[in-house]
């Protein structure tokens, strides 16, 4: 199976708020950021975060989607769309000394979010072994799945850069990842 894995293209964020199951914009000249989004046109499924910032990629390029919940950016519960600056630095030094562990309160920790990304990924492998699938998805998810497939510590999460509009590729075979491509 060859899997191909993309983030959305940019968004619209000035005042650098917090967001992941926020339905914030994509930025004003979105369109011209589709324009340099690559990939191939035939694939035998495509699944979608249920996210705007997603499905509007996948509807530009007319693709036959399902989205999926668990597809999603990590929930921030109360910080979503506060900026980062008035989130309380009670709440949220504990989450940038244990971001796995803590959460914002009514959001989900890195853990739960693994855990929802990977019930997605697992059914996705178990599934679809001959198919090309690819997967329109945000940051956070794209890094859990390189993280599942390479076994690196959860809490180094964020030292790999996932590009705006970017994909990877993935193969499976047999029981075995390998990741071909990364930013392109």
């Amino acid at each position: 199976m060859e899997i191909h894995v993309i983030r959305h293209t940019a968004v619209e964020n000035p005042e650098n708020l917090c967001y992941g199951f926020s339905d914030i914009p994509l930025r004003n000249d979105f369109r011209e950021d589709f324009n340099e989004v690559s990939f191939d046109e035939k694939f035998d499924k495509v699944f979608s975060s249920p996210s705007g910032r997603c499905t509007l990629l996948a509807e530009h390029f007319k693709l036959n989607y399902r989205t999926d919940e668990r597809l999603r950016e990590m929930n921030f519960g109360d910080w979503e769309m506060k900026k980062w600056t008035d989130i309380p630095k009670e709440e949220i030094n504990p989450w940038y000394d244990d971001f796995v562990q803590i959460k914002a309160t009514g959001g989900e920790n890195l853990l739960e979010m693994q855990n929802r990304v990977l019930r997605f990924w697992n059914e996705l492998i178990s599934e679809n072994h001959e198919d090309k699938v690819l997967i329109i998805t945000h940051g956070g998810v794209i890094r859990l799945i390189l993280q599942s497939i390479l076994q690196f510590p959860l809490e180094n999460i964020f030292k790999i850069q996932i590009d705006y509009g970017k994909k990877m590729i993935i193969e499976f075979n047999e029981g075995y990842f390998s990741l071909k491509k990364l930013n392109i």
